[in-house]
């Protein structure tokens, strides 16, 4: 008789929670691929609306993103016209980062794409257990 170790793997919580996130990372990034953007496009975009003017390095601790690959997104997103840099005037070595029109309208569009994976995600579920479930991830967070 074998051992059931995968079984046994693949029966823990972390396991489980793995594969969900990365389900849950598959459905936003299609969706937000659909707007022609990657999550930490999307992440920026909501990190500088909440936080605007935000300084780049600032951003790029609330993100989490490295720096050097800071730099490249918000090229990106500059390039798209979805926001602006300027110079900070008490510190000129220093880049204001703000949202433009544009990138409050895309915001709105890829926070509604990400609902829809977030929908589709949990759909199997009904509502009342979709609310438990995100719950008891908060819990599980706010624990570790």
């Amino acid at each position: 008789m074998t051992d059931p170790a995968l079984s046994r793997l693949q029966a823990l919580p972390s396991w489980l929670l793995g594969r969900a996130a990365a389900l849950g990372h598959r459905l936003v990034a299609e969706r937000l691929a659909e707007a022609g953007l990657r999550l930490p496009h999307h992440a920026v975009l909501a990190a500088v609306a909440e936080y605007q003017p935000v300084a780049q390095a600032e951003l790029a601790r609330q993100v989490k993103i490295d720096p050097k690959d800071m730099v490249t997104v918000l090229n990106e997103l500059e390039a798209r016209e979805l926001l602006t840099r300027t110079r900070d005037p008490q510190d000129a070595r220093k880049k204001l980062i703000t949202l433009s029109p544009a990138g409050r309208d895309v915001l709105r569009h890829t926070e509604e794409l990400g609902s829809r994976a977030n929908a589709e995600l949990v759909a199997a579920l009904t509502p009342a257990e979709q609310d438990q479930l995100g719950g008891l991830l908060r819990r599980i967070i706010a624990g570790g």
